[in-house]
């Protein structure tokens, strides 16, 4: 591996020009076919194997034209103290609002509040049903302005008039925050790496990666049905792990250069070296995402196998791009250190023989001096790491799952507005409503079994109304709408959908008739069951994978096994974080979470699957120096110094621009991105330097030899992918006859 890539990596440092060609080709090419495509949906969202699913189905089956996907809207009209909605001018006001909202073109259906007999019980609040055509990202802005001053209109007779429904749903935006992330990025960089040049490759190359990711993923998103995060989930771990890729390649490259050797030499080697490990790190981080496939649910298998192409493309461009943008700064990019700018990486100059053969006080930095501090006390620092990690997963215990609605709103948004309006007129259950199509193509006399069906349903415990069954043009299936008496996202509302299909079942049994439950509710319960019977099954194949693959590359039992339990220990703190401000509201206000709410249901195998391949990142990273220097004849603990003396540096900077990255999500509109962004951010920051920094060294030190033991029979069975670079060592350091001062005069 290490032979192959460091070829690659001359390579591509001596033809740059083709290499450079050949990305902004694929740029370009991928730009064309983003502006060239249909705009992109909203995605289908399905749950396979699900009752909610099937029930869906059948109505799309059985009531054609009935917009069963079509985006909704609520609108919610509150008589003035004193008075009710049953007053002539409000009933007024009402129908002409009606009429208006059902001139629009992609309006299916408005139903009038009187007709439906959508009044509370106390007169003083109605509602009006709105159902377009389409969904709400197909929905035209002059669909959306019509029903904005259509509630502006009613307003004016003196009601209070609300809406809700994913109508109002837009296309999220993140905000100025991710433009500071990336800029807090390029401030690392440049201190990291000392110039504003050698900062400027990773963030050029990873904005490249990105764009050629994100335009791909544009053009396709009609074709493959792509939903609109997906593309954001793709922009924000491309972006993170395309800066990192590249900065441990060309940090990688001034370490060489201060060796002495000659520019292309060193960067090939890089390219070799840490090259190797960024390939490991971007293949974890790919299995973690394809591997999401094992929850079958397609739009999260589609955001997986999406943002995996993305680090795919990182990968593939820290490779090759890198080495030919090196080329193309030359000199610009200096050595790490005074030593190596004296020397000024000429040809000619010899390597030095071992790192850790220069005196220790030439070498003193930060990095050493911790994992010298960890050396003498592993003991204490595993225990505060441990129990520090321990003390911030503690509120995962109480983890409540769902997925949002209009009830984690802001307050002041016409949509909470509406919600509360509606749980005041017709209780908390109302804007969960349950949708329980009935098939009774198996049944004698449909209308009695149906009827039969409503009276069953109305005796749950827990339901407060049981609509009369409305039946399809053929009379073989009936429609009927029951309210809970809960909230929607409550626990007693999931005990209410089970006992409503254990009562359609002894109905089956009785009748014949097929009895599912469906809508919004009942999908989120399905959907939350459906992610927690997917977990273990995911996290043994990916962590499986992912261990075996760590077995290969650091020649190491011990090594992968406690690289899969810090994992587990900083995903859990991650989610403990997650509940503490998403849930609970700790430090909410910080974080623009205005109202709290259960926890999204795909956040914990979402944030299983892609903290595991990015803590593998620094896993790589990292280990791969301390089994370089290990390899290369250092005792254990003197090889974890080296690893930190050479590595601490750059993870830290690799993880605090990932955070950054991260964290300019959180300014987004939409709370799924803005808890995805937290919640990666979050776990970047416990993983890299609590587990990473903190348990890694610790272990390592208390293990010692034994961190490294390999059985013989396994280590003659698995392929030798030489992340190290031992096979570098016979290669000399001569870039050939070419003259580098000219080749660089002539570019």
């Amino acid at each position: 591996m290490a032979t192959f890539l460091y070829k690659v990596g001359r390579l591509a440092f001596r033809r740059r020009h083709f290499v450079a060609l050949i990305w902004v080709a694929l740029l370009t090419l991928a730009g064309v076919g983003a502006a060239s495509a249909p705009a992109p949906g909203a995605g289908s969202f399905s749950i396979p194997g699900t009752e909610a699913q099937r029930a869906f189905d059948l109505l799309e089956e059985r009531f054609p034209g009935s917009a069963a996907d079509g985006a909704t809207a609520r609108v919610v009209f509150k008589a003035p103290e004193g008075q009710t909605m049953n007053d002539a001018a409000h009933k007024a006001v009402v129908q002409d609002a009606v009429e208006k909202l059902g001139e629009d073109k992609q309006v299916a259906n408005v139903t009038d509040p009187y007709a439906t007999q959508s009044v509370s019980k106390s007169g003083e609040i109605a509602y009006a049903q709105v159902t377009y055509e389409v969904n709400s990202m197909e929905l035209k802005d002059d669909s959306r302005d019509a029903l904005a001053k259509t509630v502006e209109d009613a307003r004016t007779g003196g009601l209070t008039v609300e809406v809700g429904g994913d109508a109002l749903q837009v296309m999220p935006h993140t905000g100025t925050a991710e433009i500071i992330g990336i800029a807090i990025a390029a401030v690392v960089l440049v201190i990291t790496l000392g110039s504003l040049v050698a900062a400027g490759l990773p963030l050029l190359t990873a904005l490249i990666g990105v764009g050629i990711g994100i335009s791909t993923i544009t053009a396709l998103a009609k074709v493959l049905d792509l939903g609109t995060t997906t593309g954001t989930l793709a922009m924000m771990i491309g972006l993170a792990v395309g800066i990192d890729y590249a900065l441990f390649i060309v940090s990688r490259y001034r370490a060489e250069l201060d060796e002495g050797r000659e520019r292309e030499e060193a960067a090939g080697r890089a390219v070799g070296t840490a090259g190797s490990a960024v390939v490991f790190a971007g293949l974890t981080v790919v299995i973690a995402l394809v591997g999401l496939a094992v929850v079958n649910i397609p739009m999260l298998t589609k955001m997986g196998v999406a943002a995996a192409g993305t680090v795919a493309i990182a990968v593939l461009i820290a490779l090759t791009m890198i080495p030919a943008l090196l080329g193309y700064a030359g000199r610009k990019i200096r050595p790490a250190s005074a030593k190596g700018k004296l020397r000024g990486g000429k040809k000619g100059a010899a390597p030095a023989t071992d790192a850790a053969a220069e005196p220790a006080e030439a070498k003193v930095n930060m990095g050493t001096k911790w994992a010298r501090f960890v050396i003498r006390r592993p003991v204490v620092v595993l225990l505060v790491g441990v129990l520090g990690l321990g003390a911030a997963a503690l509120p995962a215990g109480s983890l409540a799952l769902g997925l949002p609605d209009d009830g984690v709103q802001p307050t002041d948004t016409t949509q909470r507005k509406a919600y509360d309006l509606l749980s005041e007129g017709f209780g908390p259950g109302f804007n969960g409503p349950l949708v329980v199509p009935t098939d009774l193509r198996g049944t004698d006399d449909p209308k009695a079994v149906a009827q039969d069906v409503v009276e069953t349903i109305s005796k749950v415990d827990g339901v407060v109304f049981a609509s009369p069954a409305s039946f399809n043009k053929a009379g073989d299936t009936a429609l009927i709408s029951v309210i809970a008496e809960f909230k929607p996202s409550s626990t007693e509302t999931e005990e209410v959908v089970h006992d409503i299909r254990a009562a359609g079942a002894e109905l089956k049994k009785e009748h014949g008739a097929d009895i599912t439950v469906t809508g919004a509710t009942a999908m989120n319960i399905d959907v939350s069951e459906k992610l927690n019977d997917a977990l273990l099954p995911y996290l043994a194949l990916v962590v499986g994978l992912a261990f075996l693959l760590l077995i290969i590359v650091f020649r190491s039992v011990l090594v992968p096994l406690k690289a899969a339990l810090g994992f587990l220990l900083s995903v859990l703190a991650a989610l403990g974080a997650v509940v503490a401000v998403f849930q609970w509201g700790w430090l909410g206000g910080l974080f623009g979470v205005e109202e709290t709410g259960p926890i999204m249901s795909m956040m914990p195998i979402f944030m299983v699957g892609v903290v595991f391949g990015l803590a593998m990142d620094y896993e790589v990273f990292l280990v791969t120096r301390m089994r370089e220097a290990y390899v290369h004849g250092e005792r254990p603990g003197q090889a974890i110094v080296t690893g930190f003396r050479h590595g601490a540096r750059v993870v830290t900077a690799a993880a605090v621009i990932m955070i950054a990255v991260f964290a300019g999500f959180i300014g987004s509109s939409d709370q799924m991105i803005k808890m995805i962004g937290f919640g990666l951010a979050v776990a970047v920051l416990f993983d890299a330097f609590l587990v990473r920094m903190v348990i890694v060294p610790a272990v390592l030190a208390l293990l010692g030899d034994k961190a490294w033991w390999l059985p013989k029979w396994l280590d003659r069975a698995l392929p030798n992918v030489d992340v190290e670079g031992e096979g570098l060592k016979d290669l000399g350091t001569s870039a050939g006859p070419r003259d580098e001062d000219r080749e660089l005069a002539r570019v």
